[in-house]
């Protein structure tokens, strides 16, 4: 591979990746994505010790240790844009020679697991359940814009596009799948598996209706009701595909673990959110960590 110029990996004075502010020393093999900044010190609060607190912009981690494993929790603010940064800059991290600005000739594969919040479609999956996503659909764009068919499940898009009536002008969807080896890790009978849908917003693209009108009124309707041999639509949020798509491309391991804090079908919103997705913490870390 030729050197990659300055302009498109960029770093900062002090060696550590542009947006990231991290030197590849201060991440571990393990990696937790949270989006709230906030939520960082609410993981990281269960390890036994902690060795590094870094933070830019949006953008904190802190790297530690429980029960003898090292593992970093970073922020990733919402949305698959700032996806595409963190993603791009974890594996350059562990797999770009900053001094030579070369990809190493042998590459890392990292396991990244978001713990994050989500809405049902489906009455079946209540508020304060957990749902791990299998696959997930992207109505952002982003995958599009690398060179990705491999990893997409074209069949399950030409079917979403032709049952919803998908407008031309949106983003052509693309589906993507979870890591079966990471989920195998974290997977249990207390936990859904579902096929989330990833928003690029969280009023009109999730048909939130406020003030403006929405393109596709029925379009939650339609979500909610398709079926594809039996996979079926389940939860709405604002990153899991890209995640799915980028870790695919980058070969890393990724898993996303829902907590559900609405059910639109229902109408309903969860009581005590803040409780709920502590217990998904509390959940991932132990399965995380256990022998």
């Amino acid at each position: 591979m030729s050197r990659i110029a300055e302009s498109e990996l960029i770093l900062n004075n002090d060696g550590s990746i542009y947006h990231l502010n991290l030197l590849p020393e201060d991440i571990a093999p393990t990696i937790i994505t949270v989006g709230d900044p906030d939520r960082v010190a609410e993981v990281s609060r269960y390890f036994d010790s902690i060795e590094i607190k870094k933070g830019k912009r949006e953008f904190v981690t802190h790297t530690g240790h429980l029960n003898g494993k090292r593992i970093s929790v970073i922020s990733t603010g919402i949305g698959t844009d700032n996806i595409d940064i963190v993603f791009n800059e974890l594996d350059a991290l562990v797999n770009i020679d900053f001094e030579n600005r070369r990809a190493k000739p042998s590459l890392q594969s990292l396991d990244i697991i978001r713990i994050g919040t989500s809405g049902s479609i489906q009455k079946h999956i209540p508020v304060d359940d957990f749902l791990i996503s299998e696959y997930a659909v992207g109505f952002d764009g982003l995958l599009h814009f690398y060179d990705s068919i491999s990893v997409q499940h074209q069949d399950i898009q030409t079917a979403l596009v032709k049952h919803t009536s998908w407008a031309a002008e949106k983003s052509v969807p693309y589906v993507v799948k979870y890591s079966k080896a990471l989920a195998g890790k974290l997977i249990s009978e207390d936990i859904h598996l579902g096929f989330t849908a990833t928003n690029p917003g969280f009023y009109g693209p999730q048909s939130r209706k406020l003030r403006l009108d929405m393109q596709d009124e029925s379009l939650n309707d339609k979500l909610a009701s398709f079926d594809f041999n039996g996979l079926k639509l389940t939860n709405l949020e604002m990153e899991t595909a890209g995640i799915y798509g980028l870790a695919a491309l980058l070969g890393h391991k990724a898993v996303s673990m829902n907590c559900i804090l609405a059910n639109r079908a229902t109408g309903t919103f969860s009581k005590h959110p803040q409780k709920s997705t502590q217990q998904l913490i509390e959940y991932t870390l132990e399965k995380l960590t256990k022998d």
